[in-house]
């Protein structure tokens, strides 16, 4: 493989990391691990909206950039994009099957809609209790709320890239609901404030 080729698995496996909600720092590990392994040095920039690498061997330096930006969290993907690290580094894996595998991962589906707000449901519950929640219908009233924020989310994320949309429109809904049950008095707070 040319130093272009190795550069571009690297930046390839950094960008995967880097978009599905690796940490910053773990990405960079991840990149200079590969890099070692394929025999090269390798600095990866990290900045919002793009992954720049700059490589560098016996042949000289090549500069290559790719648009990147970390708004999203799959870690599927993260999980999948370091086991093909390890196997590209332990030899199992050659890198040409390397690159068609991250192209793969990078192209996997995300979790199914009802999973997604099935885990945002039992997580706002979850907090919920930890924030002291007694009753019940109120506990039932937040799964319902978060449940239906994550299907909003997902739907919106169809019509629009903004990044700033999905999590309004969950909150939007939240807000709603707890507003309503307030006005109903069907949460806990207008316990409190008897």
């Amino acid at each position: 493989m040319t130093v272009e080729e190795r550069s571009s698995l690297v930046l390839a496996v950094a960008r995967v990391l880097y978009v599905n909600g690796q940490s910053t720092h773990q990405t960079l590990s991840a990149a200079q691990r590969l890099s070692n392994c394929l025999g090269f040095r390798a600095t990866l920039w990290p900045r919002w909206g793009e992954l720049e690498l700059e490589a560098e061997d016996n042949n000289g330096k090549f500069i290559s950039a790719t648009e990147a930006d970390p708004s999203g969290v799959d870690m599927d993907r993260v999980a999948s994009t370091l086991q093909t690290v390890e196997e590209l580094c332990n030899g199992r894996l050659a890198p040409a099957d390397a690159m068609e595998a991250i192209d793969r991962i990078a192209k996997a589906p995300p979790a199914p809609t009802w999973l997604f707000a099935l885990a945002a449901a039992v997580g706002a519950v979850a907090l919920a209790v930890l924030f002291g929640v007694q009753h019940l219908h109120a506990a039932v009233l937040i799964f319902v709320s978060a449940a239906a924020g994550a299907v909003l989310r997902r739907a919106l994320a169809c019509h629009s890239s903004n990044i700033f949309v999905q999590p309004f429109g969950a909150a939007l809904v939240a807000g709603v609901v707890g507003a309503l049950a307030v006005r109903y008095e069907l949460s806990d707070y207008t316990a409190w404030m008897n």
